[in-house]
């Protein structure tokens, strides 16, 4: 992905996370598996663990982690992998294209409800369109009804089921 990363909103940006920012993120993560958690969804009990904590920390090093900032404070964050992670090869198979895989998205406790995810979804399909990119994948737990309904209403197409998690695409 290139570094050609700016505004989501007239009070948000959207930038490459990095390093300094990790905790933050890790936390804002954490935060959100524990709420899902309350909310008996199933949903990120491995990240909630902390069985993701070394992923995430080198998906930022990498550049495939994005956070969005609203007054200097991380509001929302997401990791875009351009080839398939080990869990994406688990899921989907190995698939031989050139799709995009979405992973952690996640919003703030504090502005959950805001239309702020449903803005970075729009953001996203743009930002891939301008990066020459098509097809945006992503899968989330099967029942997590909520999740996947939120999905559907942003155009994205359930294509099958793996391991337990619908598996969403979205033709760019």
């Amino acid at each position: 992905m290139s570094n050609n990363v700016g505004s989501l909103l007239a009070d948000c940006e959207v930038t490459f996370a990095t390093s300094k920012e990790a905790d933050q993120i890790v936390h804002l993560l954490k935060d959100v598996a524990k709420w899902l958690k309350e909310q008996e969804i199933d949903q990120w009990g491995f990240l909630a663990a902390g069985g993701e904590d070394d992923e995430i920390r080198q998906a930022i090093s990498n550049k495939d982690t994005f956070i969005v900032k609203r007054h200097e404070e991380i509001v929302a964050t997401f990791t875009l992998y351009d080839t398939p992670s080990s869990w994406d090869k688990h899921t989907w198979g190995h698939v031989n294209d050139e799709a995009v895989y979405l992973h952690r998205l996640a919003v703030s406790r504090s502005n959950m409800g805001s239309g702020l995810g449903k803005e970075l979804l729009q953001w996203l399909e743009q930002y891939l369109k301008k990066e020459g990119k098509n097809t945006l994948r992503l899968d989330c737990v099967e029942k997590n009804n909520k999740l996947n309904d939120f999905y559907r209403s942003n155009g994205f197409e359930q294509v099958g089921i793996g391991d337990g998690h619908t598996l969403f695409q979205k033709n760019l």
